[in-house]
């Protein structure tokens, strides 16, 4: 007869230990499924980023080339040689200008088809060490059959495809460098003329994709959607067979996640499409992201029973030090949805955490230049490249917000500006012309005013903030105005390089200009005023 206490006793301890084996499971089941899906959302999150960054990269690339092609046919006018040079030339400093603003661009070109014209062959610009794009010589392309697209692929896949196209990479012939590139092909009337295009450097693509790693043996690699290798950190995939692929047939469907074997290694891997029909790979081991998950495991169905308190709390602690850098990340990308990129995070660790945050502060960066630049551009006029209506409106109602501050603190005088005859010089010559005409006027109001914003506030009307020394030097910048327009005028070969502009400039007097629009209007005014003297005399 077992007493009382053997049966509590024995009660107690069954108690104990089918809690703590039932603890012990559910912390094996926990762990192994939340780590396989922190272990996931990692690998996933790092492709996104590697995804957003390279989409950006080629992004920037392929809108170069696309304004260049556009600007390219826009400005076509005929197919005889001569035509065609003074085109080529036009079409050579817009490529300059773009391919100069474009990041990692090697080469950039607009080649004839010798179908088109056997003399007018177009041009083809590089920068092999860093120190500027240089003229090389032209490819003779009627050495070659164009009909095989095997050869001169930067010329003959865009002009049999007959549309925009990315290629895989190739060879340069003439400078035996590996690059890819994206071409477009130019027509006229629909008549094929030649193809615009630019290549990126193999290296430079290589670069961020080589940046991209997870755990200790993760990375991630380049290829298309049948699985040819286009790029991989430790393959060199100019001796790759494509009969012996990195990842077998199973990942080329359309899964997120695969998991694979190569070379006896079990890995899995999270796959995304680029804009340039690529897709990005990031791989890691699959005894990497379960490494954790295991060895937390054994630990807690050793030490469970013996330091069970001890274990929770130090769980609680460790599971806090993790959460907190991805808490702060999950605030930052809240902060970001919500436009606002001035967000701190403190985590450096070096770890897959603190990589994911480094590269997520890359990418915000990323994001907030993209959208600066976006600004800047919805704020240039598109003619006479100085600051827009949109602009000016802005830029007055700072300084309207200034003057409500402390209205006996800012100096400020506005300057309108009015072309004479842009209608006249229009209706005799053309729109084209008239275009001559008001950018003409413009360089010469910036080379006067040149400490001042300039706005083009209308269709031939333009205004100008004058502060600092613009504004106490207002009188000779007049003076120096009127004289520079009659010098132009009077040594213009034609009726439209001539410069007519009339001038108002009105002060800020905080004793009678009640906001900013009293001293537009007074210049207004004074512009009218000038306009009527001009025209008769008095």
């Amino acid at each position: 007869m077992r007493s009382l206490r053997t049966k509590m006793t024995l009660f107690t301890t069954c108690v104990i230990i089918i809690t703590v084996t039932c603890m012990a499971l559910l912390s094996v089941f926990f762990v192994r499924t939340t780590e396989q899906k922190r272990s996931n959302q990692l690998l996933l999150l790092l492709c996104e980023t590697g995804e957003k960054n390279l989409d950006y990269y080629f992004n920037s690339v392929q809108k170069s080339v696309s304004k260049v092609a556009s600007f390219t046919e826009s400005t076509l006018d005929g197919l005889e040689d001569e035509q065609l040079k003074r085109h080529m030339e036009l079409v050579r400093e817009r490529f300059d200008e773009m391919a100069s603003k474009t990041n990692g661009v090697l080469t950039y070109y607009y080649r004839i088809d010798p179908e088109v014209s056997k003399k007018v062959k177009g041009f083809w610009y590089a920068d092999l060490d860093g120190e500027g794009f240089k003229e090389r010589e032209v490819t003779d392309i009627t050495l070659y059959d164009t009909k095989d697209t095997s050869r001169l692929v930067w010329f003959t896949v865009p002009k049999y495809e007959g549309e925009p196209v990315w290629l895989p990479p190739y060879v340069t012939e003439n400078l035996d460098t590996r690059v890819i590139s994206y071409n477009v092909p130019i027509y006229w009337r629909g008549t094929f003329v030649g193809v615009v295009g630019i290549e990126i450097d193999y290296s430079t693509m290589a670069e961020q994709v080589e940046s991209i790693r997870l755990y200790g043996n993760g990375y991630a690699f380049l290829s298309d959607a049948r699985g040819n290798i286009f790029f991989h950190p430790r393959i060199d995939t100019s001796q790759h067979s494509k009969s012996d692929p990195v990842m077998p047939a199973s990942a080329i469907k359309k899964n997120t996640f695969v998991r694979y074997t190569y070379d006896g290694v079990e890995k899995i891997a999270a796959w995304l499409p680029l804009s340039n029909g690529m897709r990005l790979n990031v791989t890691v081991p699959v005894s990497e992201t379960e490494g954790d998950w295991q060895r937390l495991i054994w630990e807690t169905m050793i030490y469970t029973v013996v330091v069970l308190v001890a274990s929770s709390t130090l769980t609680m602690l460790y599971a806090k030090r993790i959460t907190k850098p991805l808490e702060e990340l999950t605030e930052a990308a809240d902060q970001v949805d919500r436009g606002n990129y001035d967000f701190e995070l403190t985590y450096n660790g070096n770890d897959e955490v603190g990589r994911l945050t480094s590269t997520f502060k890359r990418l915000a960066g990323h994001m907030r230049d993209h959208i600066s630049d976006l600004n800047k551009r919805a704020y240039v006029d598109a003619l006479t490249h100085v600051r827009n209506k949109g602009a000016y409106t802005t830029y007055i109602e700072g300084i309207q917000t200034r003057l409500d501050e402390d209205a006996d603190g800012v100096e400020f005088a506005v300057g309108v500006f009015d072309c004479d005859n842009l209608k006249l010089v229009n209706d005799r010559y053309g729109h084209e012309k008239g275009d001559e005409y008001l950018m003409a006027a413009c360089r010469l109001i910036c080379r006067v005013f040149q400490h001042s914003p300039v706005f083009r506030i209308g269709g031939d009307e333009f205004s100008v903030i004058l502060q600092n020394d613009d504004l106490h030097n207002k009188d000779a910048l007049a003076k120096s105005f009127s004289a520079a327009m009659h010098e132009i005028s009077s040594s213009a070969a034609n009726e439209w390089e001539e410069v007519h502009v009339a001038m108002g400039i009105a002060v800020y007097d905080n004793q009678t200009d009640q906001d900013v629009n009293d001293v537009v209007r007074r210049a207004d005014e004074l512009m009218y005023e000038d306009k009527r003297i001009r025209k008769t005399g008095r």
